[in-house]
């Protein structure tokens, strides 16, 4: 009787292989080359990589989960989230797009600039086919002033440990 192998536990196998060989051909470099092989697998061998190590990876978990609390807060049922919601509503963009946008403008120092560049980001929820943002859009621009202000100030209390504001 034959056993059939899951492809995960074959693209496991495969990886292991292939780290496997990588190893080996290490193992052989240095042999061959002695410490000098380190220079074959290390570009910045003087630099100051092992001080750094891991801040990259670091900062990438925290923006994940900057942009995970931002796409919770974006599906509650505050105020502000719902408001946002209906913004969108017409557009193809998910919530998850919305909170990685919303992300990236949080990372900028300037308060009102931040404050601005998230409401780039609401405008972007507008159609242009709406008759209401045709007739008053001067009305719309401080509504999505005040929305983006309101937002802001919302992450800002409820992410405050994440969120780095000036």
């Amino acid at each position: 009787m034959v056993k059939e192998t899951s492809p995960e536990s074959q693209a496991r196998f495969t990886t292991f292989v292939k780290h496997l060989e990588e190893a080996r051909q290490l193992q052989l470099d240095w042999m061959t080359y002695g410490i000098d092989c380190v220079d074959l697998y290390v570009e910045d061998v003087d630099g100051d990589w092992l001080e750094k190590w891991g801040e990259d990876e670091d900062e990438e978990v925290q923006r994940q989960k900057l942009v995970a609390a931002i796409t919770g807060f974006l599906e509650s049922n505050d105020w502000v989230a719902v408001r946002i919601r209906k913004q969108f509503k017409d557009e193809s963009k998910s919530i998850a797009d919305i909170a990685i946008e919303l992300e990236k403008c949080l990372s900028i120092v300037e308060p009102h600039e931040r404050v601005f560049a998230v409401k780039k980001v609401l405008a972007d929820g507008i159609t242009a086919t709406d008759n209401d943002f045709l007739t008053s859009a001067e009305y719309k621009e401080f509504e999505l002033l005040d929305l983006a202000e309101e937002l802001v100030e919302k992450l800002a209390e409820n992410f405050c440990w994440m969120y780095k504001s000036n």
